[in-house]
């Protein structure tokens, strides 16, 4: 992912705005990075935290925060808002959002699936708030969707598309959806999640989420390399690299991850009639030279009533997109009553 704080951000977007925690809480890694109108500060990128209690991803963030505020010359008192973009599912605990994570709560699948912890859910919302007054957590789709609506590539001519999706390729499948230009949330933030829809039956590949065969469980960064190893592809770019060179074997599976990411998709653009989606993700984005013409390719001509018309694009605001989606929440998070 870019750093924010060599990458040129529009000045005026920072103008005007008290300092704001931008969190982003992914199944590999936590970034943290201050917005302040004088620009992206002291960014924090570390593994994310999946050893101990269910507490101990919440305390994590809470330091990250501490030490990015001291790098950007503050005190995290200084912060006006915090905004977290994360994956999810999201469950609700005593009315605040906790994370139940496939990537990251190991009680969900069980001691199969290897995660070091046996957590459900992992508070997340309600730690953030016993330090900050205004705080607002979004699925990392749905962050990312509002941020490609606004600065990305989900716009015609400067005005954000009425009927798009995002859709992230990397440890995990997240989606963000946008129906009559309305961004939809669900009862618990999780509207999008369709990296769990079943789309195999008679496949022992195990989800993080306890289900299997579904999309995340078969096509996800992760579940690439549990699933070729066995054939000699250590993981995700190994297997990319070989299919590259030539291998049959490898170009056959690649065309097997794309079948199942194109029924997702196909999924989504009949069941929302779409004009757009764009794609971003580290799968994605590294790969996208091989998947982006095979994606296209499944897609084209299927039912062409429902299909033609709806563009796919690489995420207009690149590898920086998750870095975005925080922002985009912890510009919304300020807007909201202490």
């Amino acid at each position: 992912m870019t750093d924010p704080t060599k990458t040129a951000w529009p000045v005026h977007l920072l103008e005007g705005l008290p300092a704001l925690a931008c969190v982003d809480i992914g199944g590999t890694k936590v970034s943290v990075v201050i917005a302040t109108p004088h620009g992206m500060k002291g960014r924090v990128i570390e593994p994310t935290q999946k050893q101990g209690g269910s507490a101990a991803l919440a305390q994590q963030i809470l330091r990250m925060l501490g030490t990015s505020s001291t790098a950007a010359g503050m005190a995290p008192s200084d912060v006006a808002a915090v905004g977290v973009s994360s994956c999810g599912p999201f469950v609700k605990l005593d009315g605040s959002i906790a994370l139940a994570a496939p990537n990251i709560c190991g009680g969900l699948a069980g001691a199969e699936r290897g995660l070091p912890n046996d957590w459900v859910a992992a508070p997340i919302e309600a730690p953030l708030r016993e330090h900050f007054a205004r705080v607002q957590v979004r699925g990392d789709g749905i962050a990312a969707l509002e941020a490609e609506r606004r600065w990305g590539a989900l716009q015609d001519k400067g005005v954000a598309m009425d009927h798009c999706a995002y859709v992230t390729w990397s440890t995990g499948i997240g989606v963000g959806v946008c129906a009559d230009g309305h961004v939809l949330l669900g009862k618990n933030g999780n509207a999008g999640h369709a990296g769990h829809v079943f789309v195999s039956s008679g496949v022992d590949a195990l989800c993080g989420c306890g289900l299997r065969g579904d999309v995340e469980a078969l096509i996800a960064g992760n579940a690439i390399a549990r699933r070729f190893a066995a054939h000699g592809f250590a993981d995700a770019a190994a297997l990319f690299d070989a299919a590259r060179s030539g291998d049959a074997l490898a170009a056959e599976l690649v065309d097997q991850l794309c079948d199942t990411m194109g029924r997702m998709l196909f999924g989504l653009v009949a069941t929302l009639d779409l004009e757009r989606i764009s794609m971003g993700g580290s799968v994605f984005w590294h790969q996208q030279d091989l998947l982006l013409p095979r994606l296209r390719a499944f897609l084209d001509g299927k039912l062409p009533p429902l299909t033609r018309g709806c563009d796919l694009v690489p995420a207009g605001l690149g590898q920086a997109v998750g870095d975005w989606a925080a922002f985009a929440v912890a510009i919304s998070a300020a807007r909201l009553s202490p």
